[in-house]
């Protein structure tokens, strides 16, 4: 492991070995999820009897906001909670509570951001705006109700999602940000009324490749819809212009419609990889650092959060990890003949977030 001396209290950017800076810190808070999209956690994986982790596992918040302070003094300014589902963690508000303080005590501006099913967010919201939360994001794959259902493997139904949009838009997390995972065999349908139903809501509808992150999800690259076929549906439609990006490590493009009622954004890992400029790390329940979403392995943090390391000694070893990060997978993406990608036991994003 490189070794980068930092004091503690410095702020000071670390970059990897292809110059890309540690900006953004993505940590899952528990591996557990309500949900069984068959994206990422597919019930004939994940079902009754699956081993989820212990509470003894998962890392505790206290030493997640030592993580967090460690990262903001080597760069880090966006924080995103992942899961799992993040909600269903037991007091989510007081660990963002804790993650805000870490922003003020720094004396920088922290975006503290959270990803969710939205299941659980009419209940949750305004609690999570009194404690610091700045953003959010919904996962919703369909608007049709027969079709979210199918989604997410569950009877979930699509009304209770949409009225956590509208709480968190009251609570004042708006303009709340819509990902929705595109499969051309399931939910191909559903691009034009998503796209109906946000665009003049004030949220921001964003489309996702189908991408083959871990070893469960049955990825295949024919079930993949392209940005570019979504950009064509779209423009046909209602007319659209091509809008700058929100910045230099942005892992989406942005189209304006062209009334100019709204954006919309395409996350295009698989037709279009970004890695050049990824600027994330993933921090997992139980304490793995992954410095790409498609990682085989990670680098075991909480055995050196438990093992008495110094929060000095903890800023040295997370700028040495990163330090000597080269990671590049989509532009280097393996394939099979047919047409399925290479296995590789990478980690489930269940497990590391999306």
């Amino acid at each position: 492991m490189a070794k980068v001396s930092l004091p503690l209290g410095t702020s000071r950017e670390v970059s990897d070995r292809r110059g890309r800076p540690l900006h953004d810190l993505r940590i899952s808070v528990t591996d557990r999820c309500n949900f069984r999209c068959v994206y990422c956690m597919p019930k004939e994986i994940f079902g009754r009897d699956y081993a989820f982790l212990e509470t003894s596992e998962m890392l505790t918040f206290t030493e997640i906001e030592r993580l967090v302070r460690a990262s903001v003094n080597l760069g880090v300014r966006k924080v995103r909670l992942t899961g799992g589902e993040p909600l269903l963690r037991k007091g989510i508000e007081d660990l963002v509570a804790r993650i805000a303080a870490v922003g003020h005590d720094a004396g920088v501006p922290l975006d503290i951001a959270l990803t969710t099913n939205g299941s659980a967010l009419k209940v949750k919201a305004a609690a999570l705006k009194a404690a610091g939360l700045n953003r959010v994001t919904v996962s919703m794959d369909a608007l049709d109700d027969a079709v979210f259902r199918d989604m997410n493997d569950v009877n979930f139904g699509v009304d209770r999602v949409l009225a956590g949009i509208a709480a968190a838009e009251d609570a004042g997390l708006g303009p709340v940000k819509i990902n929705m995972v595109v499969q051309r065999s399931r939910n191909l349908d559903q691009i034009v009324p998503m796209a109906e139903y946000f665009k003049d809501r004030g949220h921001v509808l964003r489309f996702i490749e189908f991408m083959d992150v871990g070893e469960t999800n049955g990825w295949d690259r024919t079930d993949v819809v392209p940005t570019r076929e979504i950009v064509e549906l779209l423009d046909a439609r209602f007319g659209l212009m091509a809008l700058e990006p929100e910045s230099p490590d942005s892992t989406s493009t942005r189209w304006g419609y062209a009334d100019g009622s709204n954006e919309i954004g395409f996350i295009s890992s698989v037709t279009g990889a970004f890695c050049s400029t990824c600027s994330r790390a993933r921090i997992s329940t139980d304490g793995q650092l992954f410095t790409c979403l498609f990682a085989t392995q990670g680098t075991d943090l909480r055995s050196l959060l438990r093992s008495g390391y110094t929060d000095e000694q903890l800023q040295e070893a997370l700028a040495g990890i990163w330090g000597v990060r080269a990671d590049a997978y989509s532009l280097h993406r393996g394939e099979d003949t047919d047409g399925r990608r290479a296995r590789g036991n990478k980690v489930e994003m269940s497990f590391i977030g999306g």
